[in-house]
């Protein structure tokens, strides 16, 4: 048996979508996007709409390419459908940037809600040899970085917005554009944002328009993802 995926949410593009299918009693789904405000409850109405004989839900999330502070109620749901039902559920394969976001909140990142589902005691998360671990400010560097995407997320959304309306592209290409524009010029995504949204602000803008070199490293990257 197959599920049909939900459509992404109204005034989002390719936010999540869960795909999933039976494999006896065993549901197995695939979110697909990303993992922020209102995926939860995408994920409870495809709970909702399993067979009543399910004995187990595994989810398998290499699909999420982004997850920010919201999307950890996604964890949240799948826990309590777990529990209201007595079935084990596990969330596994995460990668990337949601992967680090798991670790980053003391989470085990091969499964964060294996050890519970299994009734046992929190699983310490493996902690690297010292001969291994990065540097201090290696470390801190990254979960500021980590900090700074989460905060800009609402100004990069509406950039990338901007960018797919204006040259028809897709939601991952602007991505890439934005993230190469801020790579390019040294300038945080939310700066990079601010150069797509700049000239369609009202002209009485309070904010400064964004640096030259910003506004140079958009015009380049703009030029190698669409060209």
């Amino acid at each position: 048996m197959t599920f049909a995926a939900p459509p992404p949410f109204s005034g989002r593009r390719h936010t999540l979508v869960i795909g999933g299918r039976m494999d006896g009693n065993r549901a197995l789904l695939t979110p697909r996007g990303e993992l922020v405000h209102g995926s939860a409850d995408a994920l409870a109405r495809k709970l909702a709409q399993l067979p009543a004989r399910t004995a187990r839900v595994d989810l398998d999330m290499s699909g999420v390419r982004f997850m920010d502070t919201a999307g950890l109620r996604f964890l949240d749901v799948l826990r309590d459908h777990g529990s209201r039902r007595s079935v084990p559920v596990t969330a596994t394969r995460w990668s990337g940037q949601p992967r680090r976001i798991l670790a980053l909140v003391g989470l085990d990142p091969a499964d964060p809600l294996r050890s519970r589902d299994e009734g046992e005691a929190p699983a310490p998360v493996a902690v690297p040899q010292p001969a291994r671990r990065p540097p201090v400010r290696g470390r801190e560097a990254e979960v500021e970085q980590l900090r700074q995407e989460i905060a800009a997320r609402p100004a990069v959304d509406r950039a990338r917005g901007i960018l797919m309306s204006a040259h028809g592209c897709d939601s991952d290409t602007a991505w890439h554009i934005l993230r190469e524009t801020s790579r390019l010029s040294g300038a945080p995504l939310r700066t990079a944002a601010a150069a797509v949204t700049a000239d369609t602000a009202g002209t009485d803008r309070a904010d400064p328009r964004p640096p030259q070199e910003v506004r140079e490293a958009l015009a380049t990257a703009l030029a190698r993802h669409l060209s």
